[in-house]
């Protein structure tokens, strides 16, 4: 690979909010990509009306041009127009033809929040603390035509903290990414530096997040209900049943000590401090915080004072 002595030309792919912050650095290092390519709006709210992705936002607030193409020939064409240096790829969320990632000559950078080749895939980080992992990391890796498949450049790992959320994780993830990727694009692009490949024999996968995954099953210990409510906050948030009532769980906590072991799985108690708990299949939880459907946001505790009848009764 030759060396690139002048200020690369960089197109930029992402969508979500975990891409911003990458895409920030690149501007404020004087590395501003001279296309930012992002999916196309979508409908949201109520009256389904287009909803700009968030790079989309962040690239207009950066002056930046940017294009959200529907489909894969006009992204060939945007960039044989363009003709870039080198791509820089984070949370796009769409696979790239192999005829794109051929085009620039320095390859498709791509940031993953993982330490590859472990969990591969749509939703690394939310798998991460699902399956109640310590550690996680970023891999900043060079893009071929399969899934998180290609040769890394380098890695650092993250410790996940017990009480670290989906949200948190990803912001965190991100303020350490943005610095590998800034020193692996000046030491690539001069020669300093080559990718490995990965050991794909010890690979696993993720897969796309739905919205029903966020349904308890209080046949799971309290941990892996904690695990599961941290992995999915803000979304798609977790939520169990009351009778033919839909309830979410905007906040919960483990309960650390002992209490009756006559409860099942699901069963509402009186938990310490007067508090809503609910029986695990091994363990319990407090709900700190629920939302009953059609109803607004509400304390548990101050739930239970006009719901007293609800201690007895079981969640499904």
């Amino acid at each position: 690979m030759s060396q690139l002595t002048a200020k690369p030309k960089i197109v930029f792919f992402g969508t979500s909010d975990f891409a911003v912050p990458f895409l920030r650095a690149l501007v404020e290092n004087n590395l501003g990509p001279v296309l930012v390519i992002t999916q196309p709006d979508e409908p949201a709210g109520r009256k389904k009306e287009p909803h700009s992705t968030p790079i989309k936002i962040a690239a207009q607030q950066l002056c930046l041009d940017v294009t959200s193409p529907e489909h894969k020939d006009e992204i060939y064409d945007q960039l044989q127009k363009v003709r870039p240096d080198i791509c820089v790829l984070v949370a796009y969320g769409k696979i790239i033809p192999k005829n794109v990632l051929a085009l620039p000559p320095f390859g498709f950078i791509n940031v993953h929040p993982s330490l590859l080749p472990k969990y591969r895939g749509p939703s690394p980080v939310q798998t991460a603390i699902l399956n109640g992992e310590e550690k996680t990391g970023v891999t900043i890796m060079l893009l071929d035509d399969q899934v998180d498949h290609g040769p890394i450049f380098t890695q650092k790992e993250v410790t996940i903290l017990s009480d670290e959320n989906n949200h948190f994780l990803h912001q965190k993830l991100a303020d350490v990414g943005t610095g590998l990727l800034l020193q692996v694009l000046s030491d690539y692009l001069i020669g300093k530096i080559k990718p490995a490949e990965q050991n794909h024999q010890q690979a696993t996968f993720t897969r796309i997040i739905q919205r029903e995954d966020g349904l308890v099953d209080w046949h799971k210990t309290a941990q892996q209900i904690s695990c599961q409510f941290r992995a999915f906050y803000p979304w798609p948030g977790c939520f169990t049943h009351w009778g033919d009532k839909r309830l979410k769980i905007a906040n919960l906590s483990v309960i650390e000590g002992v209490f009756s072991p006559n409860l099942k799985p699901g069963e509402i108690f009186l938990g310490p401090n007067q508090t809503m708990a609910v029986a695990c299949g091994k363990g319990a939880v407090v709900l700190d915080k629920i939302q009953l459907e059609g109803k607004n946001e509400v304390l548990a505790r101050d739930f239970l004072r006009g719901h007293k009848n609800i201690i007895g009764q079981t969640l499904m």
